[in-house]
């Protein structure tokens, strides 16, 4: 009894055990930054004039020093002074490319399924946007087949090759187009119809604000070239200039109702051509002269170089005042603008490219394969340069660099040439097609100098991107070039 009652007193109670649950939470911890501050001490006064009496200066023995080499220091200055070993030398601040790289491969997939080829290249002012004209240099019915401009903007992000920031449907193959100078929406086309349109590719709905229209003065063949101008009455407007194998070269003024309208006019008749003992072969009378290509002098805006079908390039002049001696009918009076005739090529001309860094060089191509670098100082060339089997069909300087051109082959080659390299071969030949589709045209770009444009007959354009070799002027450079002007071969 006593120990059931003792046990049942005495021993502990079986009880569960239970404690709060425990919570934790995990915080950063942020320790404080520490910085080394400099400490500046005020130097002690004594400390100075000890420093101060321990440096002595010999005054009288700089003074003596100076003078003594004071003639020779002036006469090495005025000798640095007066070198031009570091002539044309710029510093470049961009990273030095030693290869020559295709940075793009444009083209709008619906032209090529039509078979067409890209007839122009452009960049816009800003030197952004590249545009493209498709047309046909190899025949084909302008009245039913139309063509296309095309633009790539290629700054902007997430740029699709195969799909244009801005196609306009046009009724007539595009030869030719040119962006204007400084207005970057803006950009003129010649047509195979011998017509000229202005479009503001800022304006996706209707792009068309200017257009010559089918009449009297409208060229009758198709129109190959086309140039802005500026105009010396009305600074803020600009002129239109197209060439075509009708023989004319005509300039356009704007008009308030959208039409454009014959201003003043050229026109080349085989009877006015300047006569030469080379030149006897071509045709005489008032047989209009097809012109193909033209060039404006860098130094002289009245002064432009032609190329035309029969071979040869013409030296001719805006301020000509004898008649041309042109039947056809115009609304103002045409003029004779040759002045000198040079040595042919072995067929049509197809393009002319006055020289930026020499007033009278300039460079031709045509279906012989050949360029020529000229003088207009003289009829025959400085240097001839076969560089293709085939024909030659565009030729342009180098905007930056005095001695380097490019060139496009029916090959499917673009050739870019270092005359301070060689005369003879090119300094790099890039593969522009995978077969030996033509390169028709190619442009260098004024803004960004180490980009170069070039279309083809495939319908594809290519964007390269040059080496520094291509876009960076050597010391000398500008002198060798003119030591290269001065070589008379008459």
């Amino acid at each position: 009894m006593w120990n059931r009652c003792g046990g049942a007193r005495g021993a502990p109670a079986a009880r569960r055990c239970q404690t709060g649950s425990i919570s934790t939470v995990e915080t950063a911890a942020q320790s404080y930054t520490s910085r080394d501050a400099s400490v500046q001490t005020e130097q002690s006064k004594d400390a100075l004039y000890d420093f101060q009496q321990r440096v002595q200066v010999d005054y009288a023995g700089l003074l003596a020093f100076l003078q003594r080499v004071e003639d020779t220091v002036i006469k090495e200055l005025k000798k640095n002074w007066e070198s031009r070993a570091f002539d044309g030398f710029e510093v470049s601040w961009t990273d030095q490319n030693e290869t020559v790289l295709c940075l793009h491969t444009l083209s709008y997939p619906e032209a090529q399924d039509q078979n067409l080829q890209v007839t122009s290249v452009s960049w816009n002012a800003t030197g952004s946007v590249v545009a493209c004209s498709y047309g046909r240099f190899d025949g084909g019915d302008w009245s039913t087949e139309k063509s296309y401009i095309c633009t790539w903007n290629l700054d902007r992000r997430g740029l699709n090759p195969k799909h244009p920031d801005l196609v306009v449907d046009v009724p007539s193959s595009v030869m030719c187009l040119a962006f204007h100078p400084s207005q970057p929406s803006l950009i003129a086309g010649g047509l195979f119809s011998g017509e000229l349109v202005v479009w503001d590719t800022s304006r996706t709905e209707d792009p068309v604000i200017l257009r010559t229209g089918m009449t009297d003065d409208t060229h009758t063949d198709p129109v190959y070239q086309v140039n802005w101008l500026p105009d010396a009455k009305h600074r803020n407007q600009s002129r239109l200039l197209s060439v075509s194998t009708d023989g004319k070269i005509l300039v356009w003024r704007e008009e308030r109702d959208g039409r454009l309208v014959l201003a003043e006019g050229f026109a080349l008749v085989a009877q006015q051509i300047p006569r030469s003992s080379w030149l006897k072969r071509v045709a005489c009378g008032e047989a209009a002269v097809g012109v193909t290509s033209l060039s404006f002098s860098h130094f002289d805006p009245r002064l432009f170089v032609v190329g035309v079908e029969g071979g040869y390039s013409l030296q001719c002049c805006t301020a000509a005042v004898t008649p041309a001696l042109h039947r056809t009918g115009s609304s103002v009076p045409l003029r004779a603008p040759a002045e000198l005739a040079f040595s042919p090529h072995g067929g049509p001309v197809y393009s002319v490219s006055c020289s930026p860094f020499h007033r009278n060089l300039f460079l031709s191509c045509g279906t012989d394969g050949q360029v020529h670098l000229h003088s207009m100082l003289q009829t025959q060339p400085l240097v001839s340069l076969q560089l293709s089997k085939k024909y030659l069909f565009c030729v342009r300087w180098s905007p930056v660099r005095p001695l380097v051109f490019a060139a496009a082959s029916g090959e499917g080659e673009v050739h870019l040439f270092d005359l301070q390299r060689s005369s003879q071969k090119p300094a790099v030949s890039m593969k522009q097609t995978a077969g030996e589709h033509p390169v028709y045209c190619l442009e260098f770009n004024m803004k960004q100098t180490h980009l170069l444009a070039a279309g083809d007959a495939t319908g594809a354009i290519k964007v390269w991107q040059l080496s520094s070799d291509f876009t960076e002027q050597r010391p000398r450079e500008v002198a060798h070039l003119q030591q290269l002007a001065s070589e008379s071969t008459d």
